[in-house]
């Protein structure tokens, strides 16, 4: 096992490198506006409101930058993890992830609860972009969530219990937190737990990427 891991990890470390650094690039592209922006609350705003004003395209350029390094993570995934279990399925659902943080951009979230600033309170007014914004993460996060139990099945058959309890740990809080986020009840505490969990869902990719470029499996 090995052996195979070292010819075919060889060339996917490059790739796990984009893994490694696409959660740090988009926590800190989004903090930062987040502290920055006018009229932006972390409390009562998700992320994603961040393309829209004239500053908008920053945010859009995060989704479209985190996006392509996610898919070459996905790549370097198929190389690290063949052969065994998770070996496709992995890589082609955190590569689906990648896919929605480009549609992300694509499809811009509408404009809600006052920001950008001079944006009316209240829900405001549903449009296809932001349908697609809606439908395209969902998707991605879904997929992240079926690759971290993925991941887990594939170490906890390895013996690596460490590793796939964290997976499995990271996996179940991302869900929680996006189960309270799309409950649509608009609350604190539902933003906040989403911040997390997408500060968990990052951090477990970062590491995992780092991790399988570093050692066997």
């Amino acid at each position: 096992m090995t052996e195979q891991f070292t010819h075919s990890a060889a060339p996917a470390r490059p790739l796990l490198a984009a893994g490694v650094v696409a959660g740090p690039l988009y926590v800190v592209a989004g903090l930062a506006q987040a502290f920055t922006r006018e009229g932006f609350d972390l409390a009562r705003h998700s992320w994603s409101l961040l393309a829209n004003g004239d500053l908008g395209w920053i945010q859009t350029a995060n989704f479209v930058v985190t996006g392509l390094l996610t898919i070459a993570c996905a790549a370097g995934l198929r190389g690290a993890l063949t052969p065994g279990r998770g070996a496709r399925w992995a890589p082609l659902l955190v590569g689906a992830f990648g896919v929605s943080l480009i549609g992300a951009a694509v499809f811009k979230a509408d404009p809600t609860m006052g920001f950008p600033a001079g944006t009316p309170e209240g829900p405001g007014v549903v449009t296809m972009s932001g349908i697609g914004h809606l439908v395209v993460g969902a998707v991605g996060f879904l997929c992240m969530i079926a690759a971290s139990y993925v991941v887990a099945s594939r170490f906890s058959r390895e013996g690596r219990k460490g590793w796939a309890v964290y997976s499995r740990v990271t996996g179940t809080l991302f869900l929680g937190s996006f189960l309270g986020i799309a409950s649509g009840g608009g609350a604190a505490w539902t933003n906040i737990l989403f911040i997390v969990g997408i500060l968990a869902i990052w951090s477990w990719l970062s590491l995992l990427s780092l991790n399988l470029s570093r050692n066997p499996v």
